[in-house]
């Protein structure tokens, strides 16, 4: 059976690159610095003409936790909406209460807004407090997928979990994520199960600017102005042959 290949794509030229690499799909982000967050409408639009490669957006107002107002779950339901009106292939969303339980009603009105497309319950799962009523919860919510580390700082660390998750719960898939790359990407899929893996295969490239002005920065004070992340084709490739 394939593995399924998602690369977490944060730009346009990601979007080639992973499917000029193979990839089977891209979840559309933007700010991957901050864990990702909804990428604008000019983005998906842009991403939907790319031939060959199925797109999920992500659906995060902001980062930090997945405690949501009123307000921000109104912005939430809405992108959703734009995103059905767009025809993408799926969302990405999920929600917590304060206990670290899954926000039912908050997720119950995201879904229902996302009817018809495929719906992956993102790595909010990871920040939960059981993730075996998490997966119950989720299932009655009618995701298809959950995007998960196993609950531990990459997908090799909790590849473990992973595995017993996709064990007990053979009518959820599971996407392994965090950390994923092609030295370890074979072993992951060994120890855990998975069909579906979940990759950035990021590199750096530098800025095509000759003028460089110093001493000015668009974000933090350390922050290079002059390089930025995006996804390798190379990377892809190699991911895929290690699958």
């Amino acid at each position: 059976m394939k593995t399924i290949l998602e690369i977490c794509a944060a730009d346009i030229d990601s979007v080639y690159a992973a499917a000029r690499g193979g990839a089977d799909r891209v979840e559309l982000c933007c700010a991957l610095s901050e864990g990702g967050l909804t990428p604008s409408i000019g983005l998906i639009e842009e991403a939907l003409t790319v031939e060959g490669i199925k797109v999920n957006v992500l659906i995060r107002p902001r980062s930090g936790d997945f405690v949501y107002s009123e307000a921000e779950l109104r912005v939430m339901v809405r992108d959703i909406e734009t995103c059905r009106q767009l025809g993408v292939n799926g969302v990405v969303f999920g929600a917590l209460k304060p206990d670290g339980d899954i926000d039912m009603e908050a997720c119950r009105r995201m879904a229902e807004a996302s009817e018809g497309l495929h719906k992956t319950f993102h790595r909010a799962f990871d920040m939960c407090v059981d993730p075996r009523k998490a997966v119950r919860d989720i299932q009655k919510l009618g995701f298809d997928r959950i995007l998960t580390s196993g609950q531990e700082v990459s997908a090799m660390a909790g590849a473990a979990l992973i595995r017993d998750l996709q064990m007990e719960f053979p009518g959820m898939t599971f996407i392994a994520a965090g950390g994923v790359i092609p030295s370890n990407v074979s072993k992951i899929v060994a120890v855990s199960g998975v069909r579906e893996i979940h990759a950035s295969a990021k590199t750096s490239i530098e800025s095509s600017m000759t003028y460089r002005r110093t001493g000015v920065s668009m974000g933090s004070p350390d922050t290079d102005e002059f390089s930025r992340a995006t996804t390798s084709e190379k990377t892809v490739k190699a991911i895929i042959s290690k699958l």
